[in-house]
């Protein structure tokens, strides 16, 4: 159930030996550890978990013994549970339905000054209530969605839903930014701009809280469409984050080509750089960039305690976001998180 595997060995190095293990449907536990550049593990790691093999750390060595305990504490534990059912992917037909039905709802990830760690504004998030299978998270829907020309259908109600509740914050005396996620193929047309506009100023919007964060899943199709789109949507001072940096096609070529004026560093550079010298100098690297350029940096991927600390002292990040400041929540949920949020700060 349990393999410790070095990653240098004689005969069979580690990456053969994974291919080995994942030919033979290898289910249990592994534990890499190396005496080579941390690298070279990273990269035996990310091998093993897409041949589908449970990797349950990575070390250099010497591996601590109270790291090797926590390891095993945890494969424990988890082979104590019951396996998780198969996650479901949903057809094209539901999907229309959902949007039609109105049954699509927005949850909102807190987006928090890192110097001072105030409220800053909320990454819209969407989720499906499903009728019977309750709630249903986007990797489970967005993929058939956009490769079934039903994205752009989608986006649109998250943002009119995400603008409306901007509205009921502010009316409340809440002063945010509001960040949506658009896809390039939402930018196919030019009257994607129009309706942005159009149901911004609805609600009386100053479009300086409205972010779009920008995400490539795929190559642009019509990159003159999409550059006057955003070029005209920066004009009109709504804040584009080139979202996920580092990763996909979110390059510095986009960034050099699109005006960005917010660059959202993706959480793998973001979590554990402060003990990942290479996620670290990647992080350090997006940061400086972005300041040199003069845009706004968010780190997402936020995880724990060191992570935030990291961030804090390195005095080099504008926002933050993840699940140690807090996870996707409901609209009504925000209030109370805040407060419970400022009795952190003040006890850290």
């Amino acid at each position: 159930h349990l393999i410790l595997m070095d990653c240098q060995m004689p005969e069979m190095d580690g990456v053969e030996l994974v291919r080995h293990l994942a030919q033979l449907r290898y289910r249990g536990g592994l534990v890499l550890m190396s005496g080579e550049d941390e690298r070279i593990l990273h990269t035996v790691k990310l091998l093993a978990q897409a041949h589908g093999i449970n990797v349950l750390g990575a070390f250099k060595k010497p591996v601590a013994p109270t790291m090797l305990e926590q390891v095993l504490t945890r494969h424990a534990t988890e082979r104590g549970r019951p396996a998780r059912p198969d996650r479901k992917v949903y057809g094209v037909v539901e999907i229309e339905r959902a949007i039609k039905n109105g049954e699509l709802v927005n949850f909102y990830q807190p987006k928090v000054s890192v110097p001072d760690g105030k409220l800053v504004g909320v990454e819209t998030l969407v989720r499906w209530q499903h009728p019977r299978d309750g709630l249903v998270f986007p990797d489970q829907f967005i993929e058939v969605a956009e490769k079934n020309l039903l994205i752009d259908d989608l986006t649109r109600v998250v943002l009119c839903s995400a603008l409306r509740q901007y509205r009921r914050w502010r009316d409340s005396g809440l002063s945010l930014s509001i960040a949506v996620n658009v896809s390039m193929n939402n930018l196919k047309s030019l009257d994607f701009l129009e309706f942005v506009t159009r149901n911004a100023g609805e609600i009386g919007m100053d479009l300086t809280h409205l972010v779009l964060e920008i995400t490539e899943s795929q190559l642009m199709h019509n990159p003159l469409t999409v550059l006057e789109i955003l070029t005209r949507l920066r004009l009109r001072n709504v804040t584009l984050s080139i979202d996920d940096f580092g990763t996909g096609h979110s390059s510095l070529a986009q960034l050099r080509d699109i005006p960005f004026n917010e660059l959202k560093v993706d959480a793998g550079f973001v979590h554990d750089a402060c003990r990942n010298s290479s996620r670290r100098a990647i992080l350090e690297a997006s940061l400086d960039m972005a300041r040199r350029l003069g845009i706004q940096s968010v780190a997402e991927g936020v995880e724990d305690i060191d992570d935030w600390k990291f961030l804090s002292e390195a005095n080099s990040c504008d926002i933050a976001q993840g699940y140690f400041i807090a996870k996707p929540m409901p609209a009504e949920s925000l209030i109370a998180w805040e407060q419970e949020w400022s009795v952190r700060q003040r006890t850290k």
